[in-house]
């Protein structure tokens, strides 16, 4: 039976919909609801387009990805205020996956993500994976923005390249460097013009929703006349609804193909979903379920791709932008999916007006805000170790690929955890009471253990100890202030207790918790056990002999 502090399957898989709806809902947490809802539908609109050009998809499958993957996630997911939708940390994976086996590898790939978050999610292993270490967290995150940077310098200079760009990113520099004499400086005005407006509107207006205003400011431009690229020039007319549903193609093929991006997906979502989520709960006070928000990102991935969307996660902006607006609840992003269909029904046709250029520095001023400067340079200054993981983090996503950089980072800082650890267990001497007898004092030696005694200490610790060991006819240790033995540092002892039991010696544990005492019996034999005592003074009353006895 699960304990008072522990959530029952049912509870933790619960969607935080049907919790706020249980907890009552009135007139004024819609009107709450429908305003923030709208705020962010404001915010959503261009960007959804934006990280769809990006990927290498049209414009119509970032709207899919947040009305559908958008309403799923505050329907089903387990972050009260979490909206979800298309996201610029999925750009490099999504043009990466479209480069390789097209939109209907992607569309799979994203299904298939949906059932991986699921099982993780029915699993309940959302907790585990929120262990990720920060200079991690900042390094992937760094290096996606420089790479969403490098991939707008096209549309935001009017660059003509012979070719795709490559997806390397010293590839694509050399491509970029090559087309630099095809620079159109109307484009480069208007790109320019709407980071300029989007920076000044957020210093002196930041309630009202910048990035829709430079946007629909570039677009009448474009209208009037000023010769640059727009979203029609190069997709044509946007549908006005959503494509009806169709499931991808499960050949097995076709399956084998999409299944390593199917799990990049899957392991960037879950990442950032969590992320995003701990990011409202501070913002709100409120507690997020981690498996019922991998439960439902999972149902909203496979159904952004049956309507023709691709990869959804939680977003950390358009998320803190629901909770500054004051959502009541997921109501807000449900209406916010609404919104979006609605403007797809009926605004569509003014959408071909949009420039790419300022798509281009919407992408821009988004990668400047994901790279965490302050948080960079923090890390690099305060710990070698912790810049040494920023850096692998970093260079491996710019260079190589974001799963590598992720999987590398994350064992190098749990290798750091590791090494720190076993540096602060401390193994120190106790002089024995003046009460102990005096030929037992003698062949007595103290030690008062500390810190958790598990593998990496062990490998230190243990051969202290068994220096030590040589010395006495009996070792007394102190574990009164180990919180936890694993395995590994349990069999260190089992050696110890041998080495002493071979030269007529014993070993005597002091102090031990049940959980530690529990690990230390299971692993040591019917020979060579050692003798449990409550205090010290217990354990040097007694003699080796009855020890061993």
């Amino acid at each position: 039976m699960a304990s008072a502090d522990t959530p029952t399957l049912l509870e933790d898989l619960r969607p935080m919909s049907i919790s706020a709806l249980r907890g009552g809902y009135s007139l004024g947490d819609l009107r709450a609801d429908a305003i923030a809802g709208l705020t962010v539908a404001i915010v959503a609109l261009p960007l959804s387009m934006a990280i769809a050009i990006a990927s290498g998809v049209g414009p119509e499958r970032g709207l899919y990805t947040a009305i559908v993957g958008g309403f799923l996630v505050s329907l089903m997911g387990g972050s009260r205020y979490q909206i979800g939708g298309p996201a610029g940390a999925f750009i490099v994976l999504v043009a990466g996956t479209v480069l390789q086996i097209g939109v209907d590898g992607l569309i799979l790939a994203t299904f298939l993500s949906g059932i991986l978050l699921m099982v993780i999610g029915l699993l309940r292993l959302g907790d585990y994976i929120k262990f990720i270490p920060f200079p991690v967290t900042v390094g992937f995150t760094s290096g996606i923005a420089v790479i969403i940077a490098t991939s707008q310098v096209a549309d935001f200079f009017g660059l003509r390249l012979d070719e795709a760009a490559p997806p390397e990113f010293l590839h694509k520099l050399a491509a970029l460097w090559q087309a630099r004499g095809t620079v159109d400086l109307t484009t480069t005005a208007v790109a320019a013009a709407t980071v300029a407006l989007i920076l000044v509107l957020r210093r002196y207006r930041p309630g009202w929703p910048g990035m829709l205003i430079a946007i629909m400011v570039g677009g009448v431009l474009a209208w009037a006349g000023v010769p640059v690229e727009t979203i029609g020039d190069r997709f044509g007319d946007l549908p006005r609804s959503l494509p009806a549903p169709q499931v991808p193609d499960f050949a097995l093929a076709a399956v084998l193909d999409a299944l390593p991006f199917a799990v990049a997906f899957t392991l960037l979502g879950a990442i950032e979903s969590l992320l995003s989520a701990v990011v409202a709960d501070g913002m709100s006070g409120q507690r997020h379920r981690s498996n019922a928000e991998l439960l439902g990102q999972g149902v909203a991935n496979m159904g952004s791709a049956l309507f023709g969307g691709f990869c959804v996660t939680g977003t950390i902006a358009r998320t803190a932008t629901n909770v500054r607006a004051g959502s009541r609840g997921p109501v807000s992003g449900m209406l916010h999916a609404v919104f979006v269909a609605l403007v797809l029904l009926l605004a569509a046709p003014l959408a071909v007006h949009i420039p790419l250029a300022g798509l281009a520095g919407v992408l821009i001023v988004v990668a400047w805000n994901m790279f965490e400067k302050e948080e960079f340079l923090t890390l690099l200054r305060v710990s070698r170790a912790d810049a040494a993981v920023l850096l692998i983090t970093f260079l491996l996503v710019v260079f190589r690929d974001l799963t590598e950089g992720i999987i590398a980072g994350t064992a190098l800082g749990g290798a750091v955890f590791i090494r720190r650890m076993s540096e602060a267990a401390k193994l120190e001497p106790i002089t024995p009471p003046d009460a102990a007898p005096r030929e037992q004092a003698e062949n007595v030696v103290v030690y008062s253990l500390r810190g958790a005694y598990f593998f990496g200490a062990a490998a230190t610790m243990g051969r202290v100890l068994d220096r030590i060991s040589d010395m006495p006819r009996m070792l007394v240790l102190d574990l009164s202030r180990v919180p936890f033995v694993d395995t590994s540092g349990a069999q260190s002892m089992v050696g110890l207790a041998r080495k002493l039991e071979r030269q007529g010696g014993c070993l005597a544990l002091v102090g031990a918790t049940p959980e530690v005492a529990k690990v230390l019996r299971s692993q040591f034999g019917h020979h060579a056990s050692p003798k449990f005592f409550d205090t010290l003074d217990d354990a040097l009353a007694e003699s080796c002999a009855n020890n061993q006895g």
